[in-house]
């Protein structure tokens, strides 16, 4: 549950630290006191979109912070995302005049992503506007679904979806038509005998550059090994014969001392290497061919080559690598026929675990709005409308095409009046009668959920008298169960509350400020008096107050 939430220079708060407790707190104050700033703080605080306009005139940034007792669910989302196991955590959100933001968990660091998934585990906040939201029938779907939680049926449904979705692209993408495919497969082929026609692998590439690197540089080779040659055997002082000299002059001394020994070991060893080294070099000398002919043939494949990496926009060197990508299309596209009936008899096979899994969630679906349409009609009756009733209409389309939220067609039908038929929502109900609906909705749905506290901000519109009475004694018996924290105009809920907060907004010759009290016995009197209405507040007024108040406990 929510332990406290404060607020600093937001919108027309300068300050604002409240302690809230377990039970019913309910918050009242003059229209355009800002009783719904409160809400907008939590629901940023939750992980709402946020920007400038929320930082109070003058400020640099507006900060809100909430201390928040943990569910069994929120600990399981803390631990699933790695952060520290804990009974209770601190949430802050700071925003700066500019409209970004930055929120922290436990003094750490966390995305706005994350903080609302985390946010929909600690509050559940209902709108004033629910009522139309609940015309759509999307969201009639979704309100059905989310009494299972988790939902096993809906999440089969959406896997046997996302498979049978992927097969079906695949199989798109394999033939598409088939005048496409059949240009595809000529392009292919073409493409693929050309290149076939290069001989192209990594290594003959390799070899063709070193090739045509010797032959084209042939004179500079042939010159240069002449003149290594000569430096090794053929001229005067040359290597070898210096070495030979070297060698006969130490090999005479070495009789006189024993330490030149391994100088003439050193001497014969490079004689033999430089030895073996010219006459390798004389063989390559010899064997050394200038072939102007072979150097125009080589020229010309790589300019071939050049030619067609550039027709392809690729380097040289990618060539081969597009060689057997193109060859591979060829060949699938060869196959089609095999390769699309495998992808079509496994899309089949996924169709009908599909299928299966929708009738699944149909039957729950089913199963659930019997229940569901029982108890929202009870809660109707015992909100103003005697003979009402609604029923959930859930409509199987076996046939439809697949989707991530099976094949039903959910309808809410309402009957407001005795010897009507329910018809759908959106087109009989008043909007008073509107409400009524779905305050009852929503109060069936906020007890089936595993959250810690609820939110009702002006649920009660349109509602009065002994009806509002029955909603304050329902939102009451709900905070006996989680905490419920509810903005409202109607003195009949708001002396059900078992904690009472008055919003004020108060203004001087320089700015607008507002602040939030929580109310002792003698002034919850006096504030469900006004609540009561008329200019002046009189003894009976007074009087009326405190027995709504001693009639609640």
């Amino acid at each position: 549950m929510l332990r406290n939430i404060s607020l600093q220079d937001f919108v027309i708060i300068q300050t604002l630290s409240l302690n809230l407790e377990a039970g019913l707190s309910v918050i009242t104050g003059e229209t355009g006191a800002g009783k719904s700033i409160i809400i907008g703080a939590l629901g940023l605080l939750l992980g709402g979109r946020a920007d400038s306009g929320v930082v109070r005139e003058g400020c640099e940034h507006t900060e809100i912070t909430g201390d928040f007792d943990l569910t069994p669910g929120a600990q399981a989302w803390l631990l699933a995302h790695q952060w520290a196991d804990s009974q209770r955590c601190e949430i802050r959100r700071v925003i700066n005049r500019h409209g970004r933001s930055r929120a922290y968990l436990n003094g750490q660091s966390i995305t706005v992503q994350n903080l609302s998934a985390l946010g929909e585990t600690l509050v559940d906040i209902h709108s004033q506007h629910a009522h139309q939201a609940l015309m759509r029938p999307d969201n009639q779907r979704q309100l059905l679904d989310s009494l299972h939680s988790p939902n096993a049926a809906l999440q089969a449904v959406e896997q046997h979806f996302a498979r049978w979705k992927a097969l079906s692209e695949e199989l798109q993408q394999l033939g598409g038509l088939h005048a496409d495919r059949n240009a595809q497969l000529t392009l292919l082929r073409y493409q693929v005998d050309e290149l076939n026609a290069l001989e192209l692998t990594e290594s003959s590439l390799q070899a063709l550059d070193a090739e045509h690197a010797r032959l084209g540089h042939a004179n500079q080779l042939l010159e240069g090994g002449q003149t290594a040659l000569n430096a090794l055997e053929s001229e005067s002082g040359a290597a070898v014969s210096a070495l030979s000299l070297a060698l006969r002059e130490i090999d005479s001394m070495k009789e006189h001392d024993a330490k030149l020994l391994p100088i003439t070991e050193m001497l014969d060893t490079a004689l033999i290497q430089a030895q073996e080294a010219a006459n390798e070099l004389q063989h390559y000398v010899n064997n050394l061919e200038h072939d102007p002919q072979r150097l125009d043939d080589l020229e010309r494949r790589l300019s071939l080559l050049q030619d067609t990496a550039r027709k392809h926009q690729v380097r040289v060197e990618e060539l081969p690598a597009l060689w057997r990508d193109l060859l591979q299309q060829r060949d699938v596209l060869e196959n089609y026929e095999q390769r699309a009936a495998l992808i079509d008899q496994d899309l089949q096979q996924a169709l009908l675990e599909y299928r299966a899994a929708a009738a699944q969630l149909s039957q729950q679906r089913a199963l659930t709005a019997q229940h569901l349409s029982a108890d929202i009609t009870d809660n109707m009756q015992h909100l103003g409308m005697p003979k009402g009733c609604l029923v959930i209409d859930v409509q199987p389309q076996i046939e439809a095409k697949p989707s991530p939220t099976g094949t039903d067609h959910v309808v809410f039908r309402v009957s407001a009046n005795p010897g009507q038929s329910p018809k759908p929502l959106n087109k009989v109900a008043s909007g008073g009668e509107l409400s009524r609906i779905s305050l009852a909705i929503q109060v069936i749905t906020a007890q089936s959920s595993d959250v810690a506290t609820l939110v009702f901000d002006e649920v009660d519109v349109g509602i009065g008298g002994g009806v509002a009475e029955i909603v304050g004694q329902k939102l009451a018996a709900l905070g006996r169960e989680q905490q419920v924290l509810c903005i409202t105009h109607l003195p009949q809920v708001a002396a059900c509350g078992d904690q009472h907060l008055r919003v004020r907004k108060q203004a001087d010759a320089d700015e607008t400020h507002t602040d939030l009290v929580c109310l002792t016995p003698d002034e919850r009197i006096q504030e469900v008096a006004r609540m009561l209405g008329g200019i002046e507040i009189t003894q009976h007024t007074l009087a009326h107050a405190r027995e709504m108040l001693k009639l609640s406990l």
